[in-house]
């Protein structure tokens, strides 16, 4: 269905669609799926972004939206609960503007097309051939023939897709056949990637042991920044759900350097 500036969807339409695609139920995650701050019961249009920032709630409010998608919604657990500083002025702005906010987190990780490590995967010419970790977030390709041939030569392919500057740890010379990837802070599937096979594991960020554990097992370590890594699953969803209904959909990238 064509974007129509005149078609409209009932919020809870929208959110039944986001869950039958993104199933959240699957998953024991670190803060609620779903609608988050409920808004407008009717929806024409959609903005997507990776976090639910004031950045992005602003400019969701210029580009008159009636519904943000993200990542990286505002409720996580263990966080403190107090409606104060920064937590307000994003709750504010989203209740005065009657928006409605639907955050999906692991579930918009896993998706095997539209999800954030599908989408990273494509970006690089990768597609998945196996799974590792839990949930099967940790994706795990094999190298083609005209693939990059070494770690390094895997970096800076990285860095050229993605446009910002990546981290290697470990062998850069180290000849590369199973690339396994997952987006964000997933530094701690490593040694997951590892056991399953990996000669370079692809991520967001990397934290001090992970330097260590590339340079031991041999396995090269490419942190290629959070955002950066993260920027694809929403848009994508949240595209494919609009089009279901006919909606209106924009996708804001408010920059991030990690």
């Amino acid at each position: 269905m064509n974007p129509d500036s005149s078609a409209i969807a009932p919020r809870a339409l929208l959110l039944a669609a986001f869950d039958q695609l993104l199933q959240p139920e699957r998953f024991k995650d670190y803060g609620p799926n779903g609608l988050q701050v409920e808004g407008k019961t009717e929806v024409r249009k959609i903005v997507s972004g990776v976090t639910a920032s004031l950045a992005l709630i602003e400019a969701a409010v210029a580009a008159e939206a009636d519904a943000i998608f993200v990542h990286h919604g505002l409720f996580w657990r263990g966080q403190d609960g107090r409606v104060t500083g920064w937590m307000r002025q994003r709750l504010a702005l989203l209740l005065a503007h009657d928006i409605n906010l639907y955050a999906y987190h692991l579930p918009l990780d896993a998706h095997p097309e539209l999800g954030n490590n599908a989408q990273l995967g494509g970006k690089l010419g990768l597609k998945a051939d196996r799974y590792f970790g839990e949930n099967n977030l940790g994706f795990m390709a094999t190298a083609g023939g005209a693939g990059p041939g070494s770690a390094q030569s895997l970096a800076d392919h990285v860095k050229n897709a993605l446009n910002r500057p990546v981290v290697l740890v470990g062998p850069a010379q180290k000849a590369i056949k199973n690339i396994a990837w997952c987006t964000g802070g997933a530094q701690g599937y490593f040694e997951d990637a590892i056991a399953a096979g990996a000669d370079a594991f692809i991520t967001g960020e990397i934290s001090e042991p992970q330097a260590h554990y590339a340079r031991e097992m041999g396995v090269a370590f490419i942190a290629c920044g959070h955002h950066a890594s993260e920027r694809y699953g929403a848009p994508a969803v949240a595209a494919h759900v609009a089009a279901q209904f006919g909606l209106v959909h924009e996708f804001i990238d408010v920059d991030n350097p990690a």
